[in-house]
């Protein structure tokens, strides 16, 4: 099973998980959370994001997911990336999260896509979806 990491600003990633725990029913396993804060140096954010990646990493790979594309956690996370063994997907939300849940048992590569599929599918214009007339805005 691929292992996930989520990796963003304060605690947006504590809360994602515990959304999906309730919404699961149970606490997936090898799921967890790092809280970027501006308190550590990037070399600190640097050893915590290595340190996770070593406990959570079974052999299967980590996929993580981050908030926010190019902010000093992710550049810090860039470091650790090896295609097919660690790879890092920005922009995530809970559909995201969902999704690469409930499909940690395929290859790593599918995983991506199932993910990157959830994240973007999970963004609606509900108005637009439920009534598709043009409204003025």
């Amino acid at each position: 099973m691929i292992s996930l990491m989520l990796l963003t600003q304060g605690d947006i990633g504590t809360a994602l998980i515990d959304a999906a725990e309730h919404m699961l029913g149970h606490r997936p396993p090898l799921l967890a959370a790092i809280a970027a804060n501006n308190a550590e140096s990037p070399e600190q954010l640097a050893a915590k994001i290595k340190q996770r990646l070593d406990e959570l990493d079974e052999g299967q790979g980590v996929l993580m997911l981050a908030d926010i594309y190019g902010a000093t956690h992710t550049n810090m996370a860039r470091q650790f990336l090896r295609k097919d063994k660690v790879e890092m997907i920005t922009g995530v939300n809970l559909p995201m999260l969902i999704r690469a849940l409930n499909y940690r048992k395929l290859r790593l590569t599918e995983l991506i896509d199932k993910a990157l599929a959830g994240g973007a599918g999970g963004i609606v214009c509900a108005i637009s979806t439920t009534n598709p007339v043009e409204i003025d805005r």
